[in-house]
């Protein structure tokens, strides 16, 4: 099959229900996460969200007993006091995802009581439900997570910005992680303080969490195998259940007709992504797209086998310097990995 002859829909309904950790994070739990021993940061995070876990309580408003609340359910005509959400700060690879999923499971409502999702998904739902309902349909929930809060899209932060503040009205806790604003260089990843302004106005409801380290993807790994020979690649998509097959601009032009939100619906079912003719992406509106198509495959585990240039080579040197960097960074470590995963295809 070819993800490009995919035209995948999702009801507003599925939304709302998918809206848990994906399967690569559906098992993981802070006793799974592996501190790197020269990072005090990921060991004291994994303590400080521990606790933050246990302090929500059973999500009905009442406090743990003998423990201190980090967040105290108000009542919806009293302003709400204290932070009432944390802010994960770290670069690519550091394992914030896996964290905030952990926190999700380690949560103590009901799975419908709490929801998970990327920033994209988060959006769309607000698209498909209309803001009102939105806020009515989360209202009730113990935790809200966001994965890669996206702040280059000034209408969208503002859209959620405003959506996080009725939540916190209602006393639903959150967290996050973010991405880099544009025109932030440096060190590669976003500071804690612009987050906190970029969301208007919640900058007290949030506690930031720095998370220092290095990406554990390439922690001690081999070099990401040589790209593969087109016939290598066919044949190995003819071989594999549940494979697909593209052309690499041809996948990149498809996916300009698919809004991002649906791309893990691009994907459902695939068991191996195999591209041939991987060429660098031509302009910036298209390699953002393919970040959040690596991003799937990989809360997927989908192996990735591709010939043509190195996923090292995807992105020019201007990009890499842009301020959107981060997202490139990330999504080179990430097809990294599911290409070392595609090996076994050949």
């Amino acid at each position: 099959m070819a993800l490009s002859a995919r035209e995948p829909l999702v009801p507003a309904e599925r939304l709302v229900a998918e809206m848990v950790p994906p399967p690569r994070f559906d098992g993981v739990r802070f006793d799974t996460y592996l501190p790197d021993p020269q990072q005090p940061s990921q060991t004291e995070a994994v303590r400080v969200l521990s606790a933050f876990a246990e302090s929500l309580g059973d999500g009905t408003g009442a406090a743990p007993t003998g423990r201190k609340r980090w967040f105290r359910r108000a009542p919806k005509a009293a302003a709400p006091s204290g932070p009432r959400g944390v802010y994960l700060d770290g670069g690519y690879g550091v394992g914030k995802t896996h964290l905030l999923a952990s926190l999700w499971h380690a949560a103590p409502a009901a799975p419908e009581r709490k929801a998970f999702g990327t920033f994209v998904e988060l959006t769309n739902l607000v698209g498909a439900l209309g803001f009102q309902q939105t806020v009515r349909t989360l209202s009730g929930h113990q935790l809200l997570c966001i994965d890669e809060f996206e702040l280059d899209d000034p209408g969208d932060t503002v859209l959620v910005s405003s959506l996080l503040a009725r939540l916190v009205e209602h006393g639903v806790a959150l967290a996050a992680t973010s991405n880099t604003l544009p025109g932030k260089l440096g060190e590669g990843r976003f500071a804690a303080a612009d987050f906190l302004r970029e969301i208007q106005g919640l900058s007290a409801h949030f506690r930031p969490l720095r998370i220092d380290g290095e990406d554990y993807r390439h922690r001690g790994l081999p070099e990401a195998p040589q790209p593969y020979t087109d016939e290598e690649v066919k044949a190995a998509a003819r071989r594999t259940p549940g494979a697909s097959l593209d052309g690499f601009p041809t996948l990149l032009g498809h996916l300009s007709t698919v809004h991002p939100s649906r791309y893990g619906a691009l994907v459902e079912g695939v068991g191996a992504v195999c591209l041939t003719d991987v060429t660098p992406v031509p302009d910036q509106s298209t390699a953002l797209r393919l970040v959040v198509l690596a991003d799937r495959l990989y809360d997927r585990e989908v192996p990735v086998l591709a010939s043509g240039v190195p996923f090292d080579r995807l992105f020019s040197e201007e990009m890499l310097r842009g301020g959107y960097r981060k997202k490139y960074f990330r999504a080179i470590s990430r097809l990294t990995a599911l290409a070392r995963d595609g090996r076994q295809l050949v």
